[in-house]
């Protein structure tokens, strides 16, 4: 009787987490599927087709914007690696005690607002008359304002700042858990800084530098308010696209096809990854 009871006990624990993946992911999800098979043959009349996802191949625009939306997307967990790694390993292996609490506090603080207000406030320290270009001009470092807006280096370090965390998270929480006589042990070897780090420091944060690349990367990809506030209207970035289908033209059959499009490429783009770096996602959630 007790293994019954704690089957019932497990399924009872895991039904809201069931039903939340079954309402709110995979039907919406199956639904988007079913109305990107639909090609519009006349006014509420459909047929069975894949002339949406032809469309995608056959566009230059789409398979263009996606291209640099995924090329930006990598290099935008990149960078937010390399800024991430050090932060983090201070934060878990150099501060103890309260100073670690809060310099970890002040790593979350952003994160209290919304993602259009931090939108805006980088919008107000790039604009022609905003911060950065009004303190170039009082230190004579230009001539007249400078407009740091609507350019890839705008969205980049929109992108960056708004997935830090989630690059953060992961990378404190397995660099804390790293014994420091590990890393003591291989100075007493005559290990310099590089072999430490490449040793001993990454290999056992690989699993947190795998979990945050994927969330960085896939939040970025599906980025929707960075790319378009700080980008401008000739942003080219492939959510965009999905807007405009669904919003725009009212072409819901099209705009489905291109999510259905990114959910499959981006989870294409994750999986080589994982494989171009021996991880694997049993590995990373382990």
């Amino acid at each position: 009787m007790q293994p019954d009871k704690n089957k019932l006990a497990l399924f009872l624990l895991l039904t809201p987490l069931l039903v939340w993946l079954l309402l709110l992911i995979v039907i919406p999800h199956l639904d988007m599927m079913l109305i990107s098979l639909q090609e519009r043959v006349a006014a509420r009349e459909y047929r069975t087709s894949f002339s949406n996802y032809i469309e995608f191949f056959s566009e230059p625009l789409y398979i263009n914007t996606f291209i640099r939306t995924a090329v930006m997307s990598i290099l935008a967990t990149l960078l937010t690696l390399l800024i991430a790694f050090p932060v983090s390993y201070y934060i878990a292996k150099m501060m103890k005690g309260q100073s670690k609490q809060i310099l970890f506090l002040l790593c979350l603080i952003p994160f209290w607002v919304s993602e259009l207000v931090r939108t805006y406030g980088w919008m107000i320290l790039l604009r022609e008359s905003g911060v950065i270009s009004s303190l170039l001009q009082s230190l004579s470092l230009v001539n007249g304002p400078i407009e740091m807006l609507y350019n890839d280096v705008a969205i980049m370090v929109g992108l960056i700042y708004g997935s830090m965390l989630f690059m953060i998270v992961p990378l404190v929480t397995t660099l804390d858990s790293l014994d420091d006589s590990l890393i003591e042990a291989g100075y007493d070897l005559g290990g310099s800084h590089w072999n430490v780090l490449r040793e001993v420091i990454i290999p056992h944060a690989t699993p947190g530098i795998t979990s945050g690349c994927i969330v960085v990367f896939m939040l970025s990809l599906g980025n929707y308010l960075t790319p378009v506030l700080l980008g401008g209207k000739d942003s080219l970035w492939f959510t965009e696209q999905i807007y405009t289908q669904f919003i725009t033209r009212f072409n819901w059959e099209q705009g489905a096809a291109l999510g259905m499009l990114l959910l499959l490429l981006s989870s294409l783009i994750v999986w080589l990854g994982l494989k171009l770096s021996g991880q694997s996602f049993r590995k990373v959630m382990s």
